[in-house]
């Protein structure tokens, strides 16, 4: 298997399939669809939906309900990313490359853009029901409890309770103790990564004993994602990453390399790969690729 060469190809098909869900940009809405639609094209590893597919496929998945799942995955991740570049928060120009929707549409338009976002993944999330034959009700069961994940694995539990958290502490003179960082990566990153890769368990039928080791070993592949995006701030260059770099610093940002320093911070990147391959190995399924994906998430460079 040529590794780069599959993982571009899945990256496409993400994109395709994530653009077929796009709003229009057409009516009195226009703008707004408009600034929606900028932020959902301009690049990025569409890391979440590849996740999904991958596990949904190695589960034994093969319908098109994960498609829904996996464009408004996609959604409120970018919703996440438009209101962190605010300048109310991060107050960041670039992002993947370009300029942020904020910068390009101003504050206002990109507040409502990030709104929209939100609200349409859930909205495109239900469009899982109408691929549903209407007599198997054992599939009905299944985009059901994916609904359910995606809510909470999103919400105040999840996603928006970690950034809540993040945002309560962001440039305060003292530094964050560990427990409450820790906390801060299992919701405001782990969270998604959670949310993909057990959706993809869950429409694939997964056993639930399962989909609990599907989320322990997310959870532990979302923290050393967010661990190595930590080291890229300090490392990394504008090019590379496609962003302002030193961007924790600017903020007064606690992150796991100001407190652990970064060779400890490499360390435990590798050590929690590590633990999460060995529970992949635990699964069943053609995991080849999936392995290659999660290995190359605490060497990447961007």
């Amino acid at each position: 298997m040529n590794f780069k060469e599959e993982l571009e190809q899945r990256t496409r098909e993400a994109e395709e399939i994530i653009k077929s869900y796009l709003p229009k940009e057409e009516g009195f809405a226009k703008n707004m669809a408009e600034a929606m639609n900028y932020s959902m094209l301009s690049g990025g590893k569409r890391l979440r939906p590849v996740f999904m597919r991958e596990v949904y496929s190695m589960f034994g998945g093969t319908g098109k309900v994960i498609e829904p799942f996996m464009a408004a995955m996609e959604m409120i991740h970018t919703h996440s990313l438009i209101h962190d570049d605010l300048p109310a928060l991060d107050n960041d120009e670039y992002r993947r490359g370009r300029k942020t929707t904020h910068a390009v549409y101003g504050e206002p338009a990109a507040i409502l853009a990030g709104d929209a976002l939100l609200n349409y993944a859930y909205e495109t999330a239900f469009r899982a029901f109408d691929l549903l034959d209407e007599s198997d009700m054992e599939e009905w069961k299944r985009v059901a409890k994916a609904l359910s994940i995606l809510g909470k694995k999103t919400g105040i539990d999840g996603m928006l309770g970690g950034q809540s958290v993040d945002v309560e502490n962001d440039k305060k003179e003292q530094e964050l103790d560990r427990e409450m960082l820790d906390y801060i990566y299992e919701n405001k990153t782990s969270a998604l990564i959670e949310c993909a890769m057990t959706i993809g368990a869950t429409l694939a039928g997964a056993r639930e004993e399962e989909i609990q080791k599907i989320e322990t070993l997310a959870g532990k592949i979302g923290i050393a994602f967010q661990i190595q995006d930590d080291i890229l701030d300090v490392t990394g260059t504008m090019e590379e990453l496609g962003k302002a770099v030193g961007s924790d610093e600017k903020n007064h940002k606690t992150t796991y390399v100001t407190l652990e320093g970064i060779k400890k911070a490499g360390e435990d990147v590798k050590e929690l790969t590590k633990e999460a391959l060995n529970l992949l190995m635990e699964l069943p399924g053609e995991q080849e690729f999936l392995r290659e994906l999660l290995l190359s998430l605490c060497t990447r460079r961007k």
